[in-house]
């Protein structure tokens, strides 16, 4: 009698501590991930649905992006990082496009964001929909820019410190098309030489770096090229690899 006395209370026991976790457990919140990305856009047009080299289309006067790395209906946040212009837009349906782009746009947000054909530099960012950014225009105000500063971003990259300084003059000499390929960025030194030679065992690459950003932060790159077509090239290279989030910084 007195064992099963024993269970019963045991049982009781058990019972109220697994509500307590359960209800500790509720508590937790779950902060959503920033995804950022820079890398080029690809202006939508007829012709690339015709060619079959995106294989879904755009309307000129849409809102909606495809981007591979996010899912649909994500709210994210273009940025134009040769002229600092910014958009806000969605993300449609799963679409097939060229890795090489980081994002497929439609005629309207290309215009907006004055974007360069022979150039066009883009950050794509996802924002959490109770953003700053939804409650705005999506244009560059002062108040923009100091919440941008604050939203905490994956990673130390090198920023376009050109972006910093006054419009130039239509006059003006552009800057110079040089790119690096930011492979990955890693705490350990030993673990980025792991990924050189991982890229000349796999690929037959000789040409990847070490960036020494800190003493926890080494940067395996690609570059820097001077022209789209070496630049893009490059990319294709090491594609194999299937690293979700390959870059392409400004130098």
């Amino acid at each position: 009698m007195n064992y099963k006395i024993f269970i019963l209370i045991f049982l009781f026991m058990y019972s109220c501590t697994t509500g307590n976790i359960n209800k500790s457990q509720k508590k937790i919140v779950v902060e959503t991930e920033i995804y950022s990305n820079k890398g080029f856009a690809l202006l939508f047009t007829e012709e690339l649905k015709k060619n079959k080299i995106v294989n879904k289309k755009i309307d000129d006067r849409s809102l909606i992006i495809y981007q591979m790395n996010l899912k649909k209906n994500t709210k994210v946040k273009i940025t134009n990082l040769l002229n600092n212009k910014t958009i806000l837009a969605t993300v449609g349906a799963k679409a097939k496009y060229p890795i090489f782009f980081n994002s497929v746009l439609s005629k309207r947000i290309y215009e907006e964001l004055d974007l360069d054909q022979s150039e066009p530099y883009v950050e794509i960012t996802s924002i959490n929909e109770n953003s700053t950014f939804v409650a705005k225009k999506a244009k560059i105000y002062e108040e923009e820019k100091e919440v941008a500063n604050k939203v905490p971003v994956e990673g130390i990259q090198i920023n376009d410190l050109s972006l910093n300084k006054k419009k130039v003059n239509e006059g003006q000499k552009k800057n110079k098309f040089k790119y690096i390929i930011k492979i990955a960025d890693f705490y350990y030194e030993k673990t980025a030489i792991m990924m050189k030679k991982r890229m000349k065992d796999e690929l037959n690459l000789n040409n990847s770096k070490i960036l020494k950003i800190s003493n926890t932060n080494f940067r395996v790159y690609l570059g820097p090229f001077n022209k789209l077509k070496s630049l893009k090239k490059a990319f294709d290279d090491i594609t194999p690899l299937n690293f979700e989030n390959i870059e392409i910084i400004k130098l």
